[in-house]
C-alpha cells in the first residue's frame, strides 16, 4: 500500500471526524442556547478545532443547523419507514410507525432539547425538505399497504400529509412534557387515524 494512500486514508478520516465533531458540538449549543442565540464561536469552543478549521466544513451556522435537522429527519424517517414495512396489521401499520418516532425525538435528552428549543426554526427547514421527503415515503408505503389487501382504498396524499402533520404537532407537545407519554402519544394519534381508515 503507498504512502498516499495511506495519507489519503487518514485525510478522510480526519476530515469526518471533524465534521462530526462541529456537529456534535452544534447541536448541544442549539439545544442549550436555541438557534437565535447560538454563534460560531459557541460551537468552536464546544470542539478542540480552531476557529479557521470550522470554515473548512460550514459556512455558517445556519449550514450547520440544516445539516443536523437533516441527519434527524432522515434517522426520524429511517426508523418510522422500517416499522411501517414489517406491519401485518392495519393497526401495526399505523402504531408502530407513530411509536417509532415519538420514542426516537425523546429518546435522548440532548436531540430533545435540541427539537423543543428549535422547533419554529426546524419546522421552517423541516417543511422545505424532511416534511416532503416523509410525505412521499409514507405515500409510497400507503400504496404499497392498499395494492397488499392491508389497508383499504383512501385518497393517499391526503393521508399522508395528515399523518404527518399529526406526528410533527403531537411530537413537539410530547417533547415540552415531563415525563414524555410516548405510549399516551401513540395510542391518541393511532386511534385517530384507525377510525377513520376502518370507517373508509
Amino acid at each position: 500500500m503507498s504512502g498516499a494512500v495511506v495519507a489519503g486514508g487518514r485525510r478522510e478520516r480526519t476530515k469526518a471526524a471533524n465534521r462530526a465533531a462541529i456537529l456534535a458540538a452544534g447541536r448541544d449549543v442549539f439545544a442549550e442556547l436555541g438557534y437565535g442565540a447560538a454563534s460560531v464561536r459557541d460551537i468552536v469552543r464546544r470542539t478542540e478545532l480552531a476557529a479557521g478549521t470550522f470554515y473548512n466544513y460550514f459556512p455558517d451556522k445556519e449550514s450547520v443547523f440544516r445539516a443536523l435537522v437533516h441527519e434527524v429527519g432522515a434517522e426520524a424517517r429511517r426508523r418510522v419507514r422500517a416499522a411501517r414495512r414489517a406491519a401485518t396489521t392495519p393497526t401495526a401499520f399505523v402504531e408502530d410507525a407513530y411509536r417509532a418516532y415519538f420514542s426516537f425525538i425523546v429518546e435522548d435528552a440532548v436531540r430533545g432539547a435540541f427539537l423543543t428549543r428549535n422547533a419554529g426554526a426546524i419546522r421552517v427547514m423541516f417543511e422545505e425538505s424532511e416534511g416532503p421527503a416523509g410525505i412521499d415515503e409514507l405515500a409510497a408505503d400507503l400504496r404499497a399497504a392498499i395494492a397488499a389487501g392491508l389497508l383499504p382504498e383512501l385518497d393517499v396524499e391526503l393521508c399522508a400529509a395528515a399523518m404527518v402533520a399529526v406526528a410533527l404537532e403531537l411530537g413537539q407537545r410530547l417533547t415540552e412534557r415531563v415525563p414524555p407519554d410516548v405510549e399516551g402519544a401513540t395510542r391518541f394519534a393511532t386511534q385517530l387515524f384507525l377510525v377513520g381508515i376502518v370507517r373508509l
